[in-house]
C-alpha cells in the first residue's frame, strides 16, 4: 500500500471537478486530481449543455471559454404551455447583453477544460477509481485503485464532484422521483430560428429544444414507460408525434439523430459539508433539466468552494470554519435553484382543470411584467447569488 498526502483532493475530473482544479492552480497548493475513466479524452456522455451567460464569465475567468469552438447563443427563450395561449418570451437585449445562454455538446465543455488543466500544476491521475474515503477533523483519507494496484492519499480537504455514491451508503441522500424519463437527441426542422430556445410545458412534463448548429437539441420528457416506448419508435413515428407535442414553430421537424434516455430526480445530500470533505456539483444536488439549472449551479459551487479555499490559511483548509464559511457562501443560490426547478416541474407537469388556466395566465402577468421577467432571467443567468 502506498502512502501519499496533499492538500486538497478532487474525486471526479468531469468539467466540475476540473473548474474546481484550475480555479485553485498557481496558488502553492498540492491538489490532486482523481479520475476513474482512464484518459483525459476518454468520455462520449451524449449530452447537450446549456450554459448560463454567469457559467460563460467563470469558464472565462478558468481560461477555458476561448478553447471552445462550434457553440450556439441562446438570445431568446420562448415559455409556453401546450393548448394555452399564455406564453413569456424573455430577451438578451432586455438584460443588456449579447446572450443568455449557450448550447455545446458535454464533450466540447469536457475538452476544452482538459486542454487548461494539461498546462497547470495539477497532478491528475486518470484510471485513478476511488473506493473509500474517510474524513475526520484532521483531513481526510481516501483509497483508490490506480495501475493495478490499491494506493492511499491524505488530504486536508477531499472534494467530491461527481456522483455522490462514494458517500451515500453513510450519508443517504434525499431523492425525489418524478416518475420521468428524459429522452435527448439532436433534431432538424424546415424553418431553426437562430439564438431562440423553447421550453414548453405540457401535461406529461416539459421539453426543451436548445438550438445548435443546424438544428436543436431536444429534451423531452415522459413517464418512463411512455420514454422506453418512443425509444423504439422509428424515426418517422418519433418526429410525428414530436410534432404534435409541439407545434410548428420551427417548421416541420424533418430529422432526428439518436435517442439516449434516462431518468428524471431530484436528489438532494442533506449536507453539503463534513469533517474535512465537501460535496460539490451532481454529488450535492442532481436536478430536473427544465430550465437548465443543474450543471451550472456544480460550476458555482466549483468556483465559490475555490474561493473559500483560498480565503483560508493552509492549515484551515479542510477546517470546520472553512467548511461552515462555504456551506454559507452556497445556502442561498443552492436552495432557492432546488425549489425553482422543483416548483415548475410541479406546477406544469399535471392535468389539473383549475391549474392548467392559472399557468396560462401566470405566463401572460410574467410576461406583461419587466421587473419580473428580468427577476426570472438574471436567476436563471446567474442564480441566486447573482
Amino acid at each position: 500500500m502506498n502512502e501519499n498526502s496533499c492538500d486538497i483532493a478532487i474525486v471526479g475530473g468531469g468539467p466540475v471537478g476540473a473548474a474546481l482544479a484550475i480555479a485553485l492552480q498557481g496558488n502553492d497548493l498540492n491538489v490532486v486530481l482523481l479520475e476513474a475513466r482512464e484518459s483525459d479524452s476518454n468520455t462520449t456522455d451524449p449530452r447537450a449543455l446549456a450554459l448560463s451567460y454567469g457559467t460563460r464569465l467563470l469558464l472565462q475567468r478558468l481560461g477555458a471559454w476561448e478553447k471552445i469552438q462550434n457553440v450556439s447563443g441562446i438570445r431568446t427563450i420562448e415559455v409556453t404551455q401546450k393548448d394555452s395561449s399564455g406564453s413569456t418570451t424573455l430577451r438578451a437585449e432586455e438584460l443588456k447583453v449579447a446572450e443568455m445562454g449557450y448550447v455545446l455538446p458535454y464533450t466540447t465543455l469536457h475538452a476544452a477544460l482538459q486542454q487548461v488543466l494539461r498546462q497547470s500544476d495539477i497532478t491528475c491521475l486518470y484510471g485513478a477509481a476511488v473506493s473509500d474515503l474517510r474524513s475526520s477533523g484532521e483531513g481526510a483519507t481516501l483509497t483508490y485503485q490506480y495501475q493495478g494496484k490499491p494506493h492511499t492519499l491524505t488530504a486536508r480537504l477531499a472534494v467530491v464532484a461527481e456522483g455522490g455514491k462514494l458517500l451515500e451508503a453513510s450519508h443517504p441522500p434525499q431523492v425525489q422521483d418524478y416518475g420521468q424519463s428524459g429522452i435527448i437527441a439532436h433534431v432538424t426542422c424546415t424553418q431553426p430560428r437562430a439564438g431562440v430556445a423553447f421550453e414548453h410545458f405540457t401535461v406529461q412534463g416539459p421539453m426543451a429544444l436548445l438550438p445548435y448548429l443546424d438544428g436543436y437539441e431536444l429534451v423531452l420528457t415522459a413517464p418512463h414507460d411512455a420514454a422506453q416506448a418512443m425509444l423504439q419508435w422509428d424515426d418517422a413515428a418519433f418526429l410525428h408525434n414530436l410534432q404534435q407535442h409541439f407545434g410548428d414553430r420551427v417548421g416541420i421537424f424533418t430529422s432526428v439523430g439518436k435517442r439516449s434516455c434516462y431518468p428524471l430526480r431530484l436528489k438532494r445530500a442533506p449536507d453539503i459539508t463534513f469533517p474535512g470533505t465537501v460535496l460539490i456539483g451532481n454529488a450535492a444536488q442532481t436536478l430536473h433539466p427544465v430550465a437548465g439549472q443543474g450543471f451550472n449551479m456544480g460550476i458555482r459551487d466549483a468556483w465559490e468552494l475555490a474561493q473559500v479555499i483560498l480565503d483560508s490559511v493552509p492549515e484551515g483548509i479542510g477546517s470546520a470554519a472553512m467548511c461552515a464559511a462555504y456551506r454559507k457562501s452556497r445556502r442561498i443560490d443552492r436552495n432557492a435553484g432546488i425549489r425553482f426547478t422543483d416548483g415548475l416541474v410541479r406546477l406544469f407537469s399535471n392535468d389539473l382543470p383549475l391549474f392548467g388556466r392559472v399557468r396560462s395566465a401566470a405566463l401572460t402577468l410574467l410576461d406583461c411584467l419587466p421587473p419580473a421577467k428580468k427577476f426570472v432571467a438574471k436567476r436563471m443567468m446567474f442564480g441566486a447569488n447573482g
